[in-house]
């Protein structure tokens, strides 16, 4: 399962599209902040990049490149908070949201962390590192995935799986840097984030089927609230 929690089955999947392109939207407003050129302005670069690959319509990314850089007269501010807490049966979790109001969003926030146990600032994040995440496929058979980390300056990376992605973990501050090597080791570039990795995930094993199921209601709850952008769950696998 990962760092971050990704919804499964083919109607789930269908359904976090239409939320990926919000959610994009939102990240590349907030980024184009920094400036609309994606040449001059890394943060936005990824993002833009990220929302071509998803097949984002052009029109959309371009107004909200506008919309974040104030090139619309329209007013946009969106905050960052973090949400820490445990889904059931001790699985610890970080939400990440953007929201345009936070006394909208944290009530809702408490409300779906009934089923689980909503923390205070700071509880969950020890046991998570702060990195950045390039998920990447092989450009070409036999790209070496372990080859490519080091080539390219990567901290770690975790082995591709059905589809043959492989995540590169890389330091916060080099993310932008090994998005950009990574290529010429042979592997094409998904996405690139920040995000949080588990430093002591949970064996799913420990878990019995039912309770898994529960966990996964909980996490998949969480990722339909409109000003969620990322789950990030401390479960191996």
């Amino acid at each position: 399962m990962g760092a971050q929690w990704k919804a499964k089955g083919k109607a789930q999947a269908a359904d976090a599209r239409g939320k990926l392109f919000g959610r994009l939207a939102k990240d590349i407003m907030v980024a184009a902040r920094g400036g609309p050129d994606p040449a001059g302005n890394s943060r936005l670069r990824l993002v833009v990049e990220q929302a071509r690959k998803a097949s984002m319509p052009k029109d959309t990314l371009d107004r909200a490149i506008k919309k974040g850089a104030g090139l619309t007269g329209e007013a946009v501010h969106f905050e960052h908070v973090i949400y820490e807490g445990f889904a059931p049966h001790q699985v610890p979790v970080m939400v990440e949201c953007l929201t345009d109001n936070v006394n909208r969003t944290a009530p809702e926030m408490r409300v779906l962390f009934r089923k689980g146990q909503l923390g205070t600032s700071g509880s969950v994040a020890w046991d998570f590192d702060h990195v950045g995440m390039i998920e990447a496929e092989p450009a070409a058979a036999g790209a070496d995935p372990e080859l490519a980390a080091i080539e390219a300056g990567a901290q770690d990376f975790e082995p591709g799986d059905e589809q043959g992605t492989t995540m590169f973990w890389t330091d916060p501050s080099d993310l932008d840097l090994v998005s950009r090597a990574l290529p010429a080791q042979g592997f094409t570039v998904l996405s690139a984030k920040l995000g949080y990795k588990p430093k002591n995930p949970v064996d799913p094993a420990r878990l019995e089927p039912a309770q898994l199921e529960e966990v996964e209601a909980f996490l998949a709850a969480i990722d339909q609230h409109d000003d969620v952008q990322n789950v990030f769950v401390g479960l191996a696998g």
